[in-house]
């Protein structure tokens, strides 16, 4: 028989339970073995090969300021709401939240109410009377099992583990986002810039066709050779494949795009309009100051950072585990053999039991241990290390590429106006009999090819600095769910004993 009874303990005797636990508190986790943190070297030079000192901070500017399209901004906005890898990234934060709260559990004690009622009968050939014996008992009481003091540290390492874990996944999940920005507004450029050259091969379609149809009537009079005729069919039939495969281009961009976003998305192209993206005004010049600055503005890196310091705190854990463990195991309330009387004066009881436990002989397995959170601990350093050394190559080559790419730009402009008054000349020695068709057939064949260069140099171009505003940790979510970390951050601190 088992009963749940209400139990009141008298004020002064719940005062002391509660000083006695807020004791062992101060005094457990007043040390830790973990080694201070100190930040590897940068790995990498202290200035960038080029770099313009115009422009403002990829960091101070949100991507709604930067990215001032409205169909790209409700784009990024919806991927950012929808996409499945920033979903992801989000239940990560969450899981990683989750598994600080137990670590950080561990520093306290598990105190518990229980109630316990029992009724045994003793035959009496077992009986040392000769008789048949029935014996009650009951008791109710406040329980502390297994409490570890942490007079090592090793708890309060493995909860700085947990928390710089969480922290760690918050950035990355930041780390995603901008990902997934510089991505939605490479993919948007990537369509405009297929919608321009589909355009186009359009009107180049539309003009050969035109021509093809004068030139089939000049050869009905005999104006012109088989020839002539033939060579315009090609100029035709060259556009119509181009269109062709600029329109299969533009639909699995299209579908790429709209993965990207999570969800279906207007992605036609603007009714009556030739999207021409003016390369000096779409996207604001970019200023990318001093690789030191990249360690705090790239969430990935913030992120590699937390990683080794997780691993830090590992080493702290693997330390204390050589010295004894103490636990506390601790039992008040009343007890009674009968019911009526389990309140009784007199009737209280307690338990109290220290345990101590000291490594002598474990095969070696302590030491392995501690080989082995100092090995990953130097894993997170050369990680660290390597992703210092990634971000400033990508911010090296968009500045390197903003840089060669305007100037392919201005070179592209030129040459197009020069292919323009070729195949106008050509056009017009041929009409006047100075030249064969075969000279109008090229040039306007490298006309088109010189149009769509263009064009697909330009959008190289925007898309670089896409990629220097992504490579400066640019395009963070700015109503993003970080606050979980801070917050974690925080109340540890609060939590945190008082160093005697």
């Amino acid at each position: 028989m088992t009963m749940a009874v209400p139990v009141f303990f008298p004020r002064a005797r719940v005062a002391a339970l509660a000083a006695a636990v807020a004791s062992a508190v101060l005094l457990a986790g007043c040390a830790s073995m973990a080694p201070p943190y100190a930040p590897p070297p940068l790995p990498v030079a202290t200035q960038y090969p080029e770099n313009d000192p115009a422009g403002a901070q990829a960091a101070a500017i949100a991507w709604q300021s930067y990215y001032t399209d409205a169909r790209l901004q409700a784009m990024i906005a919806q991927a950012l709401a929808g996409n499945r890898d920033i979903r992801i990234a989000a239940l990560r934060v969450e899981e990683a939240r989750a598994a600080y709260g137990i670590q950080r559990a561990e520093q306290f004690p598990t105190v518990g109410l229980g109630a316990e009622g029992s009724r045994t009968r003793v035959p009496g050939d077992l009986s040392l009377t000769g008789r048949p014996m029935t014996s009650a008992q009951y008791q109710v009481g406040l329980n502390v099992s297994a409490w570890e003091l942490d007079f090592w540290g090793r708890v309060r390492s493995l909860k700085d583990s947990a928390l710089q874990t969480l922290l760690a996944s918050d950035e990355a999940r930041r780390a995603v986002g901008v990902a997934l920005v510089a991505q939605v507004a490479n993919g948007y450029l990537g369509l405009r810039e297929l919608d321009e050259r589909v355009a186009l091969a359009r009107a180049t379609v539309d003009s050969r066709a035109e021509s093809l149809r004068i030139f089939t009537r000049r050869f009905e009079v005999g104006a012109i050779s088989k020839l002539d005729l033939t060579q315009v069919e090609t100029l035709l039939s060259q556009a119509l494949s181009l269109s062709a495969q600029l329109e299969q281009a533009r639909a699995v961009q299209a579908h790429a795009l709209s993965q990207l976003v999570g969800g279906p998305v207007d992605l036609a192209p603007v009714a009556g309009e030739l999207r021409r993206f003016d390369d000096a005004s779409v996207l604001q010049p970019l200023h990318a100051g001093l690789p030191s600055a990249l360690l705090t503005q790239r969430p990935d890196l913030v992120a590699a950072e937390h990683q080794l310091r997780a691993a830090q705190a590992n080493i702290g854990a693997a330390r204390a585990a050589f010295f004894p463990t103490i636990s506390l195991t601790a039992a008040y309330g009343t007890a009674s053999a009968e019911l009526g009387g389990l309140f009784d004066a007199g009737s209280g009881a307690w338990n109290f039991a220290p345990r101590l436990v000291l490594p002598i002989f474990d095969a070696g397995r302590l030491r392995a241990n501690m080989d082995l959170v100092e090995v990953r601990r130097d894993v997170a350093v050369a990680n660290y290390e390597k992703s210092v050394q990634g971000a400033f190559r990508e911010v090296a080559d968009a500045l390197s590429n903003r840089r060669w790419l305007a100037l392919q730009v201005d070179i592209g402009k030129t040459t197009l106006a020069a292919q323009s008054e070729r195949a106008r000349l050509a056009k017009l020695r041929y009409d006047n009999g100075a030249a064969p068709y075969l000279e109008v057939l090229d040039a306007q064949r490298d006309l088109l090819t010189v149009e769509q260069q263009l064009v697909q140099t330009r959008r190289a171009l925007l898309s670089s600095q896409v990629s220097l505003y992504a490579a400066l940790g640019g395009g963070a979510p700015a109503s993003a769910p970080a606050n979980t970390a801070a917050t974690a951050a925080t109340s540890t601190n609060s939590l945190r004993s008082p160093t005697p």
